[in-house]
């Protein structure tokens, strides 16, 4: 049971973009009202006291909700602190008992346009969404649950949203779009973990970072950010269904490597779906990352120079792999596009298939469609997860807001990428020269096998060719498998595999011994 106290003083919240009035304790204790162009915008947090009954004990904690205020450094001669110019939302998860060697992890999801509610809730804090699966969705009421593996248990946590995600806004004054971009972006977060840890005293605990997705690209970019500008070396980077050189996942013109690095999650979903009857999903995509490799970049690359003959061939094998008509994949020239395919296996059926995960499946629109019209994973996945972050905020952790809640934004759009004109985006670089500057830094890389948004043999392929000394590739980076899509923990087999998975590389403890007997079930550390 997970039992919570509010501390006095909880504020009353305001919109940070349009005037109302509201007040606020601030970090000095002194109320503020909204609308008075000349004030200052002041922190807005609540601390409320927590305990989690565990099978070995209660787990006590406080958690800190709300936003705080950043501001930029003056320039020229002057000292203090400039304008405010960023409000960021986060929820920080301390243990009650102070230990300086515990470690502290900031985690954030990506989009770009993605509130942190999907590992929130999801994976790390006390507090869990009980959640849909594939082919059991979860109807209303929706409800937490107590997170019994917690990652909490290991290591403090800090939920971070991005500008425009969640509760965070740009300051009064300040546009958003200033923010909106990768380099704009990584400088935000990398200021607010200094400020946090600063505000904490934290200095000396050991750092991890975490995301998921486009996370996992800003995790690289601010952990290599932190250390370029601040020498600030994090312990651990995890990196939940990476996106590290977006040229291996972007279908753009004469570029094949998508086709190559997607064909093997083809045909994990194909498995999913019943297509690889009576076979191994391990085998299946041990088949398909082989041909992948060989075969298919020798076919891609011939060209009109393939022979009718060989083209249909390639075809058939192509087709036998990912469980469509091979006429399908001819009239394609042999390039499936990963949203055609979600269109296309399940057609015969009426059916579309999952992005975010191709577990998922839902009715079809229209019969012909040449792409999935929707993604019916984060149609199942999304309302428990709006419902509970909105409820549990308010309700447990004592913050409200008028303002809504973003879990998924589009108005972080257009997303600036433009230090990477003329060239693929990617912070493989950045990974890379953070391992060679930090000897201690060590990364954890979580794959879905069903995930159609981050391929994982896309990952493989960055991962290999990071320009690091191959011992640190081996000893260094731990990547793990799971049989569920790009949010594996809503499968509960991998959820549960993940957390022992996550309590090992965060909280330094030794791997436990696995055998056939006692490994999780649907879930493998090894490929």
């Amino acid at each position: 049971m997970n039992t919570a106290q509010t501390s006095p003083g909880t504020p009353e919240e305001r919109d940070a973009t349009d005037g109302s009035t509201f007040t606020s304790t601030g970090t000095a204790g002194s109320p503020v009202t909204a609308g008075a162009a000349e004030q200052e915008p002041q922190d807005r947090l609540v601390t409320t006291m927590h305990s989690l009954e565990l099978p070995d004990g209660p787990l006590t904690y406080t958690a800190t909700t709300g936003t705080v205020v950043l501001k930029e450094e003056p320039e020229g001669t002057e000292y203090g602190r400039g304008k405010a110019y960023a409000e960021l939302f986060s929820v920080s998860y301390v243990a009650t008992e102070q230990d300086p060697a515990r470690p502290v992890l900031f985690a954030f999801n990506g989009g770009p346009g993605a509130s942190t509610v999907w590992l929130h809730l999801g994976l790390f804090g006390p507090r869990r969404v009980d959640t849909a699966d594939a082919g059991a969705p979860k109807a209303p009421p929706y409800r937490l649950l107590d997170n019994h593996e917690t990652l909490l248990r290991h290591a403090d946590l800090v939920m971070v949203d991005a500008m425009t995600t969640g509760y965070s806004r740009p300051a009064p004054g300040s546009k958003p779009d200033r923010h909106h971009g990768l380099a704009e972006d990584r400088d935000l977060i990398a200021s607010f973990i200094v400020d946090w840890l600063t505000r904490n005293d934290r200095w000396t605990s050991p750092i991890h970072l975490a995301g998921e997705s486009y996370g996992t690209t800003r995790a690289s970019a601010v952990a290599a950010r932190l250390m370029d500008r601040y020498y600030v070396a994090v312990d651990g980077v995890s990196l939940i269904s990476p996106v590290l050189d977006f040229g291996t996942i972007r279908f753009d013109p004469a570029n094949d490597r998508p086709y190559l690095h997607y064909l093997p999650t083809y045909a994990a979903i194909a498995h999913a779906h019943g297509k690889h009857e009576g076979r191994l999903l391990q085998d299946v995509v041990d088949e398909a990352e082989a041909f992948a490799e060989q075969e298919y970049p020798a076919l891609l690359a011939a060209g009109l120079r393939l022979s009718p003959e060989q083209k249909q061939e390639a075809a058939a094998r192509i087709g036998a792999l990912i469980g469509v008509d091979p006429d399908w994949v001819a009239r394609a020239d042999l390039r499936i596009e990963h949203l055609a395919f979600l269109a296309e296996l399940l057609r015969d059926q009426g059916l579309i298939t999952g992005r975010i995960d191709g577990r998922f499946t839902a009715p079809i629109g229209a019969g012909n469609a040449p792409t999935m019209e929707t993604d019916p994973s984060i149609d199942q996945l999304a309302p428990p997860y709006t419902a509970t972050i909105n409820q549990y905020l308010r309700t447990e952790l004592g913050y409200s807001s008028d303002i809504v809640y973003e879990i998924m934004s589009g108005r972080v759009h257009p997303w600036s990428y433009k230090d990477f004109e003329g060239r693929s985006v990617e912070v493989a670089s950045d990974l890379a020269r953070l391992l060679r500057k930090s000897p201690h830094t060590r990364v954890y890389v979580a794959h879905g096998y069903h995930d159609a948004a981050t391929p994982f043999h896309a990952s493989e392929h960055v991962l290999a060719h990071l320009p690091i000394p191959q011992e640190d590739f081996a000893e260094r980076i731990r990547v793990e498998y799971y049989e569920a899509g790009h949010m594996m923990y809503c499968h509960e087999p991998s959820r549960l595999a993940q957390s022992q998975h996550l309590a090992e590389f965060v909280g330094g403890i030794a791997p436990a011994p696995t055998t056939n007997d006692d490994a999780p079930a649907e879930a493998t550390s090894e490929h």
